[in-house]
């Protein structure tokens, strides 16, 4: 199915919310550039209340936000970039504006226009920075991907995504990948390589600085409904799919920044995030520049915690979010060590944060982890906003820019304290944010999208008092003896354990039960895996469990399978153990 096929499916789910929501005298101006297209309601303590976004048919992040703050204030930072050898880049919006109007010029002197599908493998490189927004000003598809990526991988997407132009770091194995996978696909016309010269590939650092440093919008440039970025989604649990995503998605981060991360004009945010993942489009680029703020990117080979507390220390970190996987490792780091004292607001997303990690954070640093939810298909759905007092382990409020529920699998609306799954309404305008479709794939997005709903495949409950709480992916529920089980509760219990570093429960086959428990455990450095430790472990768990939700097995493992962007590949071990 085409992307217009996919425009035309979901037109009536698209339509502006200033076409179906009628002013709301208490909705107020976002200050400075946001406020052109954003309006809102907040209530005594702060907390977002209602959202509405205006002016935004015609709305490009790239011509309306970016070029503007560069023609307001050329001068102020929009980025500070640190490479791995330590070298610092203040990149100016001023900068931003020039580099990617002659990045424009390049790609259309190349080839590249409206419409194409470019992938791009950049790792943290300043780069992806000019490059993304002058596909932005052209109105070709930007598709960010991996760096890890194999050629298997690449040909998967370079086939399903119909990929026209590439364009890749010059370290590493990444170039090879791609010509390995380049052979067996007519679609990629075009190779472009960063940092680095190869034979067969244009030279973005040489041939860039030929080009003119100004590119106008016309009557023809893109915006609004139109087509502007395709994610491949993590393949947690199924091979990744395409989501598609409109120029308003943009605006749809305003949220994300100001009310979930808390940042403030001429902040400093940093997430830790490589920019093949939406994760990075979540917080290194659009909501971070609605809000005026700079952003920080640290372009490391490997992680390592400790670089991170040093990089909060040194630069004066304002806003930080991470992934759960990262505050694991914090909190397993003497923190009293580093001044963290600049941070005003962290935040987590990507998979569910153990209570017990909150808690240990909280009392190393006084700092409360805000966590939220969302997905590739959307933006922020639901978090711990500013106003919000956060309970371990829940992710917090739907968000107002959304209709949340939690629906049975009838469609019903789901009692207090009841697992259904999380469903966004897609039929009252509030849709900002919001993928269109995956990209040729009709039967795909309708399994997801129907009745007046998107369907995310998360399941949760929501207690008396509005919290949302994560239960697992439909796919990772265990029905053992007649009883459904989320992973997600019991993982919990295992993580308030000293030793543990991290863990991931899954099913195994029972001829009595159907299905059993089984708890991979990666322990903490310096503890030993012995049957001794597991004896203890459960034991444990049968004062802190209800039977049937007890582990029948404890695995000890070196490391959990991830997707490249750090998510638990619970399939993966359910698949092994299922065939063994």
């Amino acid at each position: 199915m085409s992307s217009d096929g996919i425009l035309e499916m979901n037109n009536d789910m698209l339509e502006s919310e200033s076409d179906t929501v009628s002013p709301d005298a208490l909705l107020t101006q976002e200050p400075g550039i946001a406020g052109r297209f954003i309006y809102t309601a907040k209530n005594e303590a702060g907390r977002l209340t209602d959202i509405r976004f205006r002016n935004d048919e015609h709305f490009n992040f790239a011509f309306d936000v970016v070029d503007e703050l560069a023609k307001q204030s050329p001068k102020r930072t929009a980025m500070l970039h640190i490479s791995r050898s330590g070298r610092e880049r203040h990149i100016t919006f001023g900068d931003m504006m020039k580099y990617s109007n002659q990045t424009a010029n390049y790609l259309e002197y190349l080839g590249i226009k409206k419409g194409d599908r470019v992938m791009l493998v950049l790792k943290r490189h300043y780069q992806f920075w000019f490059i993304m927004l002058a596909l932005h000003k052209i109105g070709a598809v930007a598709v960010p991907a991996s760096f890890l990526l194999t050629k298997k991988d690449f040909e998967y997407r370079f086939k399903t995504g119909d990929i026209r132009a590439i364009i890749a770091t010059g370290e590493g194995q990444v170039t090879e990948e791609i010509d390995r996978a380049v052979k067996n696909t007519d679609n990629v016309k075009t190779r472009i390589i960063v940092n680095g010269t190869r034979d067969g590939w244009d030279a973005y650092n040489r041939g860039v600085k030929f080009f003119s440093p100004v590119y106008e919008r016309t009557m023809d440039s893109p915006g609004g409904n139109d087509p502007m970025l395709m994610f491949f989604t993590s393949g947690t649990t199924s091979y990744p799919k395409m989501t598609l995503h409109n120029y308003k998605y943009a605006l749809g981060h305003y949220v994300t920044a100001r009310f979930w991360h808390g940042i403030q004009p001429g902040g400093l945010h940093f997430t830790i995030s490589d920019t093949g993942w939406g994760k990075a489009l979540w917080g290194k680029f659009y909501g971070q520049w609605l809000c005026e703020a700079t952003v920080f990117t640290y372009d490391y080979a490997d992680f390592y915690a400790k670089e991170i507390l040093t990089m909060i220390q040194k630069y004066r970190i304002t806003t930080f979010c991470a992934p759960p996987t990262v505050y694991r490792f914090l909190v397993h780091i003497d923190l009293s060590e580093y001044d963290l004292s600049s941070l005003q607001n962290v935040t987590t997303a990507g998979e569910a944060l153990n209570p017990e990690i909150f808690r240990r954070f909280k009392d190393a640093t006084g700092l409360s982890i805000m966590e939220g939810f969302g997905q590739t298909e959307s933006t922020l759905l639901i978090g711990n906003l500013l106003g919000d007092t956060p309970r371990p382990g829940s992710m917090g409020f739907a968000s107002p820019q959304y209709d949340v529920e939690v629906l049975r699998a009838d469609g019903s609306r789901c009692a207090a304290g009841e697992v259904g799954e999380i469903c966004a309404k897609t039929n009252t305008g509030k849709t900002t944010g919001l993928f269109m479709g995956y990209y040729q794939d009709e039967a795909r997005t309708v399994q997801v999208w129907h009745d007046g709903y998107y369907h995310t495949g998360d399941t949760a409950y929501i207690d008396e008092d509005g919290y949302f709480w994560y239960v697992g992916r439909v796919d990772d529920i265990i029905k053992s003896a007649g009883y459904r089980v989320g992973p997600f509760e019991i993982e919990n219990e295992i993580m308030r354990l000293p030793y543990v570093l991290e863990c991931a429960v899954t099913s195994i086959p029972d001829l009595i039960r159907g299905q059993a428990i089984k708890a991979s455990i990666v322990l903490a450095e310096g503890t030993e895996a012995t049957d001794a430790l597991k004896k203890e472990i459960m034991k444990y768990l049968r004062n802190a469990l209800a039977s049937y939700k007890r582990p029948k097995t404890i695995e000890f493992v070196s490391s959990l399978p991830k997707t490249s962007s750090g998510k638990v590949r619970r399939a993966e071990i359910k698949e092994k153990d299922w065939k063994s």
